[in-house]
């Protein structure tokens, strides 16, 4: 028997890979919504920090003269960029987290079969026919064969449709 062509795999998939991205863009909506109103938070924070750090430089320098000055300042603003940066990377680990959850949730679903058919008949594609399929700890399968592995868990899954946001989801730290 001779396998599906890639583009008849892909559009065979296409179902679950909607189904999965449409529920990730919900989730992560509701989400990045309350990370957005967090990371605000902790933006005006880190800003309010940064505004009182420069102020402190500032009248150091005053006292201690413009090349000290110019040292605080140059401290001040990569402290406070490093702090929107651990902010913005905690809210982002947090939506990769909240992701994972939400797309291990479909493990307890009435679909979640049909899914699992349809990711174990991907790893089949990608690996061939006797490919040892087994389905993983957290939901979805992972395929082996000889010399390559392939991991469909619902975890890679979600990490990869976070990927692929790329952009869109790094606009929620953006100023």
């Amino acid at each position: 028997m001779t396998p599906p062509a890639p583009d008849q795999t892909t559009d065979a998939l296409h179902p679950v890979r909607a189904g999965l991205l449409r529920s990730a863009h919900a989730d992560a909506a509701a989400l990045l919504a309350r990370t957005e109103r967090e990371t605000a938070a902790r933006l005006d924070q880190a800003r309010a920090e940064a505004r009182a750090i420069l102020d402190e430089a500032r009248r150091q320098g005053e006292a201690d003269g413009a090349d000290a000055a110019r040292d605080l300042l140059v401290t001040a603003r990569r402290q406070a960029r490093s702090r929107t940066l651990a902010a913005r990377r905690e809210a982002y680990e947090e939506l990769r987290h909240e992701a994972a959850e939400r797309v291990r949730e479909l493990r307890r679903t009435d679909g979640y079969a049909a899914v699992r058919e349809r990711l174990e008949q991907r790893a089949r594609v990608l690996l061939g026919p006797a490919a040892e399929v087994s389905e993983h700890a957290e939901g979805g399968v992972v395929g082996r064969a000889p010399g390559k592995q392939v991991d469909l868990s619902l975890t890679v899954l979600a990490d990869r449709a976070l990927d692929r946001m790329g952009g869109e989801v790094r606009s929620l730290w953006e100023p």
